[in-house]
């Protein structure tokens, strides 16, 4: 699958792994970025990758220590996801103290970022801005450039807009909100792609996506799983009459 995507012009592909190993398969495949979930829950953490917060560090010191044997021109970004950063679904709220000294940690491992994740769905605009702005403040704001959002209960564009708005430049989502968490019970897929770029090219930011092509796209997934639940006020609704994209005026 790589090695296909990496036959496409300009993009960009990035993956995630649990572990060194996954990391080392990673990088042999040819990706350009890749992240390792550290999740602030530490219940969520054993459930989701079998590791302590002390074992995850140890983790996350020996794929730097790996990366670090690839010459820099050739090595991927590094970013550790900070998973279940706004509260967890089995421990419930989450220490914001807990997330940022993480963040620090493993930055002075040597990673070459972190990226906040809402995992379950619990966050909201104001906390996203607050534990965002802690994290510029104690590690660089080079060091915290993208979110990675559900829409559980319904705060995935909101949280989109307050981050869009604090500076944040990348935003993970997913076609049609597929996805979700197996360790994460009732979370639901990221928000959704075609949603969140009709919502940004509303606002008149260029995303480079074609909606209409994109929309095309949908139609081939939901061909492909006929029986994977697909959502998004687009698809349904349609573009709205006379609208015109940012990324086409």
């Amino acid at each position: 699958m790589v090695q296909y995507a990496r036959t496409l012009s300009g993009l960009r592909i990035a993956a995630l792994v649990p572990n060194l190993r996954g990391l080392e398969n990673a990088v042999k495949a040819g990706v350009h970025k890749v992240g390792i979930p550290f999740s602030q829950s530490e219940t969520h953490s054993i459930k989701n990758v079998k590791k302590t917060h002390p074992q995850m560090l140890e983790e996350i010191a020996k794929c730097v220590a790996f990366l670090q044997t690839i010459p820099a021109a050739q090595r991927p970004t590094f970013e550790v996801g900070l998973s279940t950063a706004f509260g967890c679904t089995i421990e419930g709220n989450v220490d914001e103290d807990v997330v940022v000294a993480n963040a620090e940690k493993v930055i002075a491992l040597g990673v070459d970022e972190v990226g906040l994740s809402d995992t379950t769905g619990f966050a909201n605009p104001v906390q996203l801005k607050r534990i965002t702005q802690r994290i510029w403040d104690t590690c660089g704001k080079d060091k915290l450039v993208g979110v990675h959002l559900h829409n559980t209960r319904g705060q995935g564009l909101a949280n989109v807009l307050a981050a869009v708005e604090i500076g944040i430049t990348t935003v993970d989502s997913s076609l049609g909100g597929i996805g979700g968490c197996p360790w994460a019970p009732g979370a639901s897929g990221n928000i959704v792609t075609e949603d969140l770029v009709w919502m940004l090219e509303a606002m008149g930011l260029r995303t480079g996506i074609d909606i209409d092509k994109l929309l095309a796209v949908r139609a081939l997934v939901q061909q492909a799983l006929p029986d994977e639940p697909m959502y998004g006020f687009i698809p349904d609704a349609g573009v709205p009459k006379g609208f015109v994209a940012a990324s086409a005026s």
